[in-house]
């Protein structure tokens, strides 16, 4: 099963709402913050929303 490092490289000052709610529900609270979350469409979903704000790498599990 793949899983996804997602992690937090840029600040959510001046960003929207929904953006940094997004960024919330994937488990980033700080910059430099990581998490691994599984690799499933609405996780896809989630990253693709704040894609200019995290750095993806596929990792396997």
């Amino acid at each position: 099963m793949k899983k996804l490092k997602i992690t937090l490289t840029r600040s959510l000052i001046g960003y929207k709402k929904d953006q940094r709610a997004t960024v919330r529900a994937l488990g980033l609270g700080k910059i430099g913050t990581s998490v691994v979350q599984e690799d499933n469409p609405t996780i896809r979903g989630m990253v693709h929303k704040v894609e200019h704000l995290v750095k993806v790498e596929e990792v396997e599990a």
